[in-house]
């Protein structure tokens, strides 16, 4: 019989992460997936999504200062709460046609969700030792994708019989689980007691001044790594108002959009477990993993809005409140094998490229560093470039940009992305010096350029020069 794991081990604390995010952001994603939050009309859910991504940007930006000063068991507590309120807000939409309750709680979910991705990407790219990283991604991955999964299962159970928004059973199944998971959050151990595999443990640095540390989260924009990550960082939720909305939300029956999830969250499962594999390959040099994750990813990339523009050339709307999608054939419904085949398993295939998208972007800034408190500064950085091309992709949909146009965009900035990925993985170095790190901090603080303070002969953290001379 295996021995448990002790409490304050970095994959215990991985694992109940996971759970978290399992019954809060996974039960968000099974709920979004539907298209406009299961409403028929997506405009409330495409406008509330808006709200929520522009408010992320903002504490994203704090996010990294006020999880330092606050502790991850709280902040990712208030986060959950926040993504039970905003599940609660569609049963008022069901019961009143009134969108501004939604509106407003997608708002109060962007605060929320800021310092609770902050915490999580703090937690994620800090806790592993160099050579587990993609090991533990993936424990975190499919624990969380697990929630999609389930979430999927919810929604075809309470609307198998049931064509139209999603039930108020549904809804209230979400509410409950949410709560759960944020609940969950407060089990969490603080960053200070967690021990790595190794025995060692994590750094953080004390915040004394919240402004501080926001404005050495915007001085990341003078720091040419993450010049050059930010279409990756800004495109890595982009493209899930096209793949939910109209994809998902315009081409299938309520049921379907539900059984379509479970496969789209499952297939992230698989992906990630093995991509996760070859990334922490012991036999192949950093270098060689980055380069071939990047490839991988964009011949998936390709491959998924290939088949997305072969399926986009038979329809142009879906399914309002008075008029069905003009997809030949009407709304596709999974028991319609012959129609629903293909269909069904391209959105699972976008599941896959979702996966390798994400996990690739937090290996990638996982390498530049091993320091807790510039992981959480970065992920900060992450998550409102992030939220702010999700803002952007959410009011493409509610303000009826042609589907066709949204598939040409999204397929543009992926592929663009990809190259300046392809690029950096070049300077991806076999390990980041946690000592010329604290220098770094120390000269930044000193007033002396990070540049300067590491000209001489010593790589910062982990990448030679990503810039030509």
């Amino acid at each position: 019989m295996g021995r448990l794991l002790p409490y304050f081990a970095s994959k215990t604390q991985i694992i109940i992460l996971g759970f978290v995010c399992f019954g809060c952001p996974g039960m968000f994603n099974a709920l979004n997936g539907t298209g406009g939050g299961g409403q028929v009309d997506r405009t409330a859910g495409n406008n509330a999504n808006t709200a929520l991504y522009v408010c992320f940007i903002f504490s994203g930006l704090f996010g990294g200062a006020i999880v330092n000063r606050f502790g991850v068991r709280f902040t990712m507590f208030f986060g959950g709460i926040m993504f039970a309120l905003y599940s609660a807000s569609y049963i008022y939409i069901n019961h009143t046609s009134s969108s501004w309750f939604t509106i407003w709680s997608g708002a109060m979910l962007g605060i929320g969700a800021g310092v609770f991705w902050t915490a999580q990407g703090m937690i994620m790219m800090s806790y592993p030792l160099e050579n587990e990283k993609g090991k533990f991604i993936t424990i975190f991955w499919v624990i969380f994708n697990l929630g999609g999964v389930i979430g999927g299962i919810v929604l075809l159970a309470t609307n198998y019989n049931h064509d139209g928004p999603l039930s108020d059973a549904a809804y209230g199944a979400f509410l409950a689980i949410e709560v759960c998971g944020a609940l969950c959050a407060l089990v969490l151990a603080p960053p200070s007691r967690v021990q790595r595999t190794d025995g060692s443990g994590i750094e953080i640095q004390k915040v004394e001044n919240i402004m501080d540390d926001a404005l050495a989260i915007l001085r990341l924009f003078a720091d040419p790594r993450m010049l050059i990550l930010i279409p990756m960082m800004f495109s890595s939720n982009f493209y899930y108002s096209y793949q939910f909305g109209p994809y998902n939300g315009s081409l299938f029956t309520t049921r379907t959009k539900g059984f379509n999830n479970i496969w789209y969250w499952g297939a992230q499962m698989v992906t990630s477990f093995l991509f996760t594999r070859m990334l922490d390959h012991p036999a192949l040099s950093r270098k060689i993993r980055a380069l071939t994750g990047v490839i991988t990813t964009f011949f998936v990339v390709n491959a998924v809005w290939g088949g997305a523009l072969h399926m986009q050339s038979k329809y142009t709307h879906g399914a309002t409140t008075t008029s069905q999608t003009d997809y030949p054939g009407g709304p596709i419904d999974f028991m319609q094998t012959s129609r629903a085949v293909g269909p069904c398993i391209l959105y699972a295939c976008m599941g896959v490229q979702d996966a390798l998208w994400n996990n690739m972007a937090y290996w990638l800034l996982g390498t530049i560093t091993n320091d807790a408190t510039r992981l959480a500064r970065y992920a900060g950085f992450y998550k409102a470039i992030q939220s702010l091309g999700a803002a952007i992709s959410w009011q493409l949909d509610a303000r009826n940009v042609a589907f066709k146009t949204q598939l040409a965009v999204n397929w543009a900035l992926l592929d663009v992305s990809s190259i300046l990925m392809f690029y950096l993985s070049f300077k991806v170095q076999d390990t980041a010096d946690v000592f010329r790190e604290y220098e770094d901090e120390a000269a930044v603080k000193a007033g002396i350029s990070e540049e300067n303070a590491v000209a001489i002969d010593t790589p910062l953290c982990g990448y030679e020069s990503p810039l030509p001379s």
